[in-house]
């Protein structure tokens, strides 16, 4: 039996305290991200997708599951994610990257694509510091590793710019907009696996339209 192409999805999600009037949005978007990307598998059968998700504020980084299967996971809810505190950004990159990529190895027969959102620039990390986090993601990007940034409140370009991140969206807190913002998310992995199947690169175009 032909092994299937792995595909990493590791979201980290901002659950500082200023998150707390999109709470409920942010809520329902993760769950949409979940089943997306069931369907991703679904449509393309020779990719096996893995999901990790860590939320984070200055109480500490949360992980919820690490490198499970897809089609075992279920919805997050309220009790799961509780804004509060400050933004220890790189601290969560930091973590749940260098987790992830020791798990990974040096695999050349996968994907890995990190999802940062969040609504505040870096304000509490302890562990680790700007330029290591941007080092590592420059390194990583060589490697089949796609990073993308989505955040408001502050100025997202350069806050991502500062860690090598070129796949960015901006979005504004109202219902509209953060409704247009998961779905072009939505979107977007779907091209992102129709890339894959194709083995092309889809460097800094991953908010792009292409082959899907």
């Amino acid at each position: 039996m032909k092994t299937r192409h792995q595909v990493h999805n590791l979201i980290i999600l901002d659950e500082s305290g200023s998150m707390f009037s999109i709470k409920d949005q942010n809520i329902r978007g993760f769950n949409e991200i979940v089943q997306t990307i069931k369907g991703v598998e679904n449509k393309y059968p020779e990719q096996e997708h893995f999901i990790s998700f860590l939320t984070f504020n200055g109480l500490g980084i949360t992980e919820h599951l690490f490198n499970q299967a897809v089609k075992n996971l279920k919805q997050i809810d309220n009790e799961c994610y509780r804004p509060g505190a400050s933004t220890p950004l790189y601290d969560a990159i930091g973590f749940g990257v260098s987790k992830l990529e020791k798990i990974i190895g040096n695999k050349t027969d996968s994907n890995v694509l990190v999802t940062v959102f969040t609504d505040g620039e870096e304000n509490a990390s302890r562990e680790y510091r700007r330029e290591v986090i941007k080092k590592k993601i420059k390194e990583l990007k060589c490697r089949n590793w796609t990073f993308t940034y989505t955040g408001t409140d502050h100025d997202v370009y350069a806050a991502a710019g500062a860690l090598s991140i070129n796949n960015v969206v901006q979005f504004t807190k109202n219902e509209a907009d953060m409704e247009k913002m998961f779905l072009n998310e939505r979107e977007a992995r779907m091209n992102y696996s129709a890339y894959i199947r194709s083995g092309k690169d889809i460097g800094e175009g991953f908010y792009k339209k292409g082959l899907n």
